[in-house]
C-alpha cells in the first residue's frame, strides 16, 4: 500500500504541477516571455547603440588624425615659405649692403682721386713759386761757389719746411 500512496502523491504532484504549469502558461508565460523579449531588445539596442557609438567615435577620431595631418603639412608649407621669404629678405638685404658698399667705395675712390689731382696741382703750383723764387734770388746775387752753395741750401731747407 505504500506503492500506491507513493504513486497518488507523485500523480498529485505532477497533475499540480501541470496545473501550475497550465496556470503560469495561461497567465504568466506570455507576459514573462514578454518581459525577457523586451529586456532582451533592450540589451541589444544597448548593444547596437554602443556598436554605433563606437564607429562614430572611430569615424570622428578618422577625421581628427586627418585633420591633424592637414594640418601638420599646412603648417611645414607655411614654415618652408617663412624660410624662403627669409632667404629672399636675406638675399635682397646682400644685395643691396654690397651695391651700398660698391658705391661708397667708388665714391671715395672718386673723392681720392679728385684730392690726388688737387694736391699735384698745389705742389706744382708750390713748385713753380719756390723756382721763381729761387730764380729771383740768384739773379739778385752774385754766384760763387760758396754762394751757390749757401743758396741751395737755403732752398732745400724751405722746401722742407713747406
Amino acid at each position: 500500500m505504500e506503492d500506491i500512496g507513493k504513486w497518488q502523491m507523485l500523480l498529485t504532484h505532477a497533475v499540480g504541477f501541470l496545473i501550475a504549469l497550465w496556470i503560469l502558461k495561461k497567465f504568466a508565460w506570455q507576459p514573462i516571455i514578454n518581459i525577457l523579449e523586451e529586456r532582451r531588445q533592450k540589451i541589444q539596442s544597448d548593444f547596437d547603440e554602443a556598436a554605433e557609438d563606437r564607429k562614430k567615435s572611430e569615424q570622428l577620431l578618422s577625421e581628427y588624425e586627418e585633420k591633424l595631418k592637414e594640418i601638420d603639412a599646412e603648417a611645414r608649407r607655411k614654415i618652408q615659405e617663412a624660410v624662403k621669404e627669409g632667404q629672399q629678405v636675406a638675399t635682397e638685404i646682400k644685395d643691396s649692403a654690397r651695391k651700398e658698399s660698391r658705391e661708397l667705395i667708388e665714391k671715395a675712390k672718386s673723392e681720392l682721386q679728385r684730392d690726388v689731382e688737387k694736391a699735384k696741382v698745389q705742389l706744382k703750383e708750390d713748385l713753380v713759386s719756390m723756382t721763381i723764387g729761387a730764380t729771383e734770388k740768384l739773379i739778385l746775387e752774385r754766384l760763387d761757389d760758396q754762394k751757390h752753395r749757401q743758396l741751395i741750401t737755403n732752398f732745400i731747407d724751405d722746401v722742407e719746411k713747406a
